[in-house]
């Protein structure tokens, strides 16, 4: 099977290189390729690798019966199966599906000390039984969250290295246009992308086969696994609330004030009975909560109402998958976005700030026109981000740059279908290049001081 290089790669290495590395904990939503990246790096670095998955196998979850000391637990694991092999040094054990047996992050703390055998746990639903985990395992451990595939890993499923992409971020830097053939192309890998969005298995399949075929039926496979993972990691009366939520999300960022409206989700329905739904959805790594500014200043944490926000898929193609059938055959036929042209390419930036390390805020003023999609922020600015479906003038976005209420801002970047250009304190730059924002301000911000 063809495999995926991800950015997770870089990171194994670098944890098995630390000579005092703690047990690892790798969370993120479910089939983002978490399994088969730890078991790659696994078989490519260990002599003896024990893989204990608590939702195939739960007689595992006997191996604490004992206590939580390394020794106990390596003792009950080999009962169970006298086969595995426990070689000191040359070792990794590779606890799987942790959210179905949280209790053993108590252990960790205990392999630590041990020191013999490096541990790597690996979840999904982890956010929901992430507060259980985090108090039995503080300063034992280290998190590393992974997220379907980002548009840079996309480029490297296609077989485009790293001087591609550091090309791309060296004409944002010296702001020279790309000529036609490199807008034609990454304009086109980017429209890809966004049809198929970044799950693995999506992917893989387009890759191997060089069409759409096939695709939709795995994005829809992946909405149903979703919906099964509601009705059984969340308690309760919420289940039907929170798949009501989610279904509503592609309706409500197809209108042109795209703030989650909670009344138009059920006749009734209040913010404080949904909360709970909507964090549940944001833990579970299905959607990204952009939260509404007070004022565009900064710190930015603590400066937002938590009753007003957007709502975007973690993963744009499960955003597409879930449009009505028209919509699907018009995309994958005509690559044409309908009306979902400036949802998908807000949806897709913003999946690009959140894989890119930032979190999402925007701002609409009350008592006016004045709307923000984005902000980032570096060390010293506040940074609107605007992303334009059509050509045309960003208004707010100049109005934030030129008023005087606004001291944290001093210019702001725009996405658009078109190419390279700076004019009037606006930085724009093509759609495809918001995936390195992130090392692009961190190129500016050096070349400042």
């Amino acid at each position: 099977m063809l495999y995926l290089k991800r950015k997770i790669d870089a990171f194994l290495s670098e944890w098995k290189a630390n000579p005092d590395k703690k047990p690892l904990i790798v969370k993120g939503p479910r089939q983002v390729g978490k399994t088969e990246s730890i078991q790659r790096f696994a078989a490519e670095n260990y002599t003896s690798v024990i893989t204990i998955n608590f939702v195939e196998e739960p007689k595992y979850k006997m191996i604490t019966a004992d206590g939580y000391k390394a020794a106990d637990i390596i003792k009950n694991i080999s009962r169970i199966d006298p086969s595995k092999r426990f070689i000191e040094g040359e070792t990794l054990i590779f606890f799987d599906e942790l959210q179905e047996f949280p209790d053993i992050a108590t252990a960790l703390k205990f392999f630590k000390i041990d020191g013999r055998f490096d541990v790597i746990c690996s979840g999904s639903m982890l956010g929901l039984n992430y507060r259980k985990i985090e108090s039995n395992s503080v300063g034992y451990k280290t998190d590393y969250e992974m997220f379907s595939l980002d548009f840079e890993e996309f480029l490297w499923a296609g077989g485009y290295d790293d001087a591609f992409i550091d090309d791309m971020l060296t004409h944002m830097c010296t702001l020279t246009p790309f000529n036609k053939l490199e807008m034609s192309v990454c304009g086109e890998l980017f429209l890809n992308y966004c049809i198929l969005g970044g799950m693995p298995a999506v992917v893989r399949e387009f890759i191997e086969k060089g069409t759409f075929e096939g695709s939709l039926e795995t994005q829809r496979q992946l909405i149903a696994d979703y919906k099964e993972d509601i009705r059984k990691y969340a308690d309760g009366m919420d289940q039907t609330r929170i798949l009501n939520v989610f279904q509503h999300i592609p309706v409500q960022l197809a209108k042109d004030n795209k703030k989650f409206q909670i009344s138009k989700v059920a006749s009734g329905a209040r913010f404080r009975d949904y909360r709970g739904c909507i964090e549940w959805l944001n833990d579970a790594g299905m959607v990204n909560i952009c939260y509404c500014l007070n004022f565009p200043e900064l710190p930015l944490k603590g400066n937002y109402d938590e009753t007003k926000y957007k709502l975007y898929f973690a993963d744009s193609g499960l955003l597409v998958a879930m449009l009505d059938e028209e919509a699907q055959e018009d995309l994958r036929a005509n690559k044409n976005l309908g009306v979902y042209k400036g949802a998908l390419y807000e949806n897709v930036v913003g999946e690009a700030l959140v894989k890119a390390g930032y979190q999402l805020y925007y701002y609409k003023r009350e008592d006016s026109t004045l709307e923000q999609d984005f902000f980032v922020r570096t060390a010293s600015a506040l940074i609107p981000v605007e992303v334009k479906a059509q050509r045309g003038t960003a208004k707010s976005l100049r109005t934030l740059i030129t008023s005087d209420k606004y001291e944290d801002i001093h210019y702001g970047i725009k996405f658009t279908a078109g190419n390279i250009g700076f004019s009037d304190d606006i930085y724009t730059f093509p759609y495809f290049c918001a995936f390195l924002l992130k090392r692009y301000l961190a190129g500016e911000q050096s070349e400042k001081l």
